[in-house]
């Protein structure tokens, strides 16, 4: 635990890619097993601990700190975790410093009584450093900027190995990754991918700038619609059925209508989309049926799934991945050609002559559910990661919105020192109303800014979050409006961020709600 503990605080401390590359593969070239193989199970999120959540270590820490100067230490710091690891009375050799494989396995064999005493041994038994570190494995979300693909990457690195086909067999793995690492120090063969319709790595796309179809050669590429639904894997082979997100979850229980149109030996790629009547439902209605283990009958009938298909990736056995995508579209729009397929339609292609022709049409479109274009290299096969060059998105231009910052927030990780998560609000009758949250967009300039302005003009205080007063306009960009009765202005803003601070701008003169509602109206009248 303590090597891991150091391994964390590092990464939080390297923001180089290639820094926190060599950080990785040093720990796993270093550490045994099977204490990497839970380090690298902790850092790609294949770990949850069913009862250690924040209200228990609310809990444990109270009966040990003052309450008030816990509060007072947390509205500081911000961060649970890191706030528990500073305030916990030490006990210096109280109990053995635990190793991953330890907590693995006790809270595995723990019951929910006797977690509390478990976790606060441990916590009695480390070191700050290690406190911290041990919160964020039991509480999740490590926040030191390394993602799942980066982990895998690191253990490539020092194996040699290849990165895909370390993707391709990795959902048929379970931690701790022993015959992983085997593999990867050469003592040991290829771990099996498993049978019955396995996971592979999706393909992504890099956002496109105007200035780069310079150099594009638009005879190269491909378009078609990008739709605004969730990107998912329809896999099914030797009787077995799934259907996975782009990062390998299985949610083929919340979409047993989908599932059931898996009659078929095939990977696709598509997108999961609630259609009705034709159209594509706002994706808040899909929303609706994310996460829900056994959906009803009435949720089946009222929020209808189907998958627009964009590639297939094996057909009958035969990994079609290595050819270009101009004949994958021909093998898939075949596969479309040999039966009917209920449950699927086929992503239509958008043919255009120049760039510029192909921007009239993405001005133009109003098609519901419809983000922007895709772009893609007739000649590319299907890399899983975000590869630079065959593919690219080309969203539509957001929506701006004049909101007023409310409340502020402090952040996670890095951001913990600063309030960077802002609430911001339209007028509506005289007040201002809530209309959604924003946590990017900014530049680090930007942030001590804000930052500066929330500390300077702070009215009120709630735990971490502080009331300010309204006098700062935020320019919010944002993909689109949808109704939500969740919210008190009832809508709801899809992917806001800041994309100006508007100092010259007087509070009295940002957005109403009217004018929001105009807006969601006038989408509403063009996709209609």
């Amino acid at each position: 635990m303590e090597r891991f503990a150091r391994l964390l605080d590092a990464l939080a401390f390297q923001y180089q890619r290639n820094g926190k590359l060599r950080l990785l593969a040093e720990h796993f070239r270093t550490v045994p097993d099977p204490e990497r193989g839970w380090a690298l199970a902790a850092l790609t999120g294949e770990v949850d601990f069913t009862y250690a959540k924040p209200a228990l270590i609310r809990t444990l820490v109270a009966e040990r700190v003052d309450p008030v100067l816990f509060s007072l230490s947390h509205d500081f710091v911000g961060d649970l975790a890191e706030t528990v690891a500073l305030v916990w009375p030490a006990r210096h050799g109280a109990n053995a410093v635990p190793s991953l494989g330890d907590i693995a396995a006790g809270l595995a064999a723990t019951s929910k009584a006797d977690t509390p005493a478990l976790i606060a041994g441990w916590l009695d038994a480390l070191d700050p450093v290690g406190r911290w570190a041990l919160l964020k494995l039991l509480l999740g979300g490590l926040r030191v900027g390394v993602s799942g693909r980066l982990a895998r990457t690191a253990v490539a690195a020092f194996g040699p190995l290849d990165l895909e086909e370390i993707e391709d067999v990795w959902h048929g793995l379970s931690p701790p990754y022993e015959a992983l690492f085997a593999w990867a120090e050469g003592r040991g063969p290829k771990p099996q991918a498993g049978t019955g319709a396995p996971f592979r790595p999706v393909m992504l796309a890099q956002p496109v700038e105007d200035a780069a179809f310079a150099s594009l050669d638009p005879l190269a590429y491909r378009a078609e619609w990008k739709w605004d639904g969730i990107r998912v894997q329809a896999v099914a082979s030797g009787g077995v059925r799934r259907l996975y997100t782009r990062t390998g979850e299985d949610i083929g229980a919340s979409f047993p209508d989908v599932l059931a149109c898996l009659d078929f030996d095939a990977a696709l790629d598509g997108e999961l989309l609630v259609v009705r009547g034709g159209a594509v439902a706002p994706f808040a209605d899909l929303q609706k049926r994310l996460g829900r283990k056994a959906p009803s009958k009435a949720m089946l009938r009222d929020y209808p799934a189907l998958i627009r298909a964009y590639d297939i990736l094996v057909d009958a056995g035969e990994d079609l991945r290595a050819l270009p995508f101009d004949q994958r579209r021909q093998r898939l729009e075949g596969w479309f050609g040999q039966a009917l397929r209920p449950g699927f339609d086929l992503s239509a292609m958008v043919p255009f002559a120049d760039w510029e022709a192909l921007g009239e049409v993405r001005r133009q479109s109003a098609m519901p559910g419809v983000e922007g274009l895709m772009l893609k290299r007739g000649d590319s096969p299907y890399v899983g990661g975000r590869p630079k060059g065959p593919w690219f998105k080309w969203k539509r231009d957001p929506q701006l919105v004049d909101a007023v910052l409310m409340y502020a927030q402090r952040g996670h990780g890095k951001r913990s020192s600063f309030y960077s998560d802002y609430t911001f609000g339209v007028w509506r009758e005289g007040e201002i109303v809530p209309v959604g949250k924003a946590y990017s967009g900014f530049t680090d300039a930007e942030l001590a800014e804000l930052d500066r302005f929330v500390r300077g003009h702070t009215t009120n205080r709630f735990g971490p979050v502080r009331e300010v007063e309204k006098t700062l306009v935020l320019e919010i960009a944002f993909e689109r409006l949808q109704r939500s009765p969740r919210h008190r202005a009832g809508l709801a803003m899809r992917f806001p961020r800041i994309n100006r601070i508007r100092w010259d701008k007087p509070a009295a003169e940002a957005d109403t709600l009217a004018s929001l509602e105009a807006l969601l109206a006038a989408d509403a009248e063009g996709q209609g």
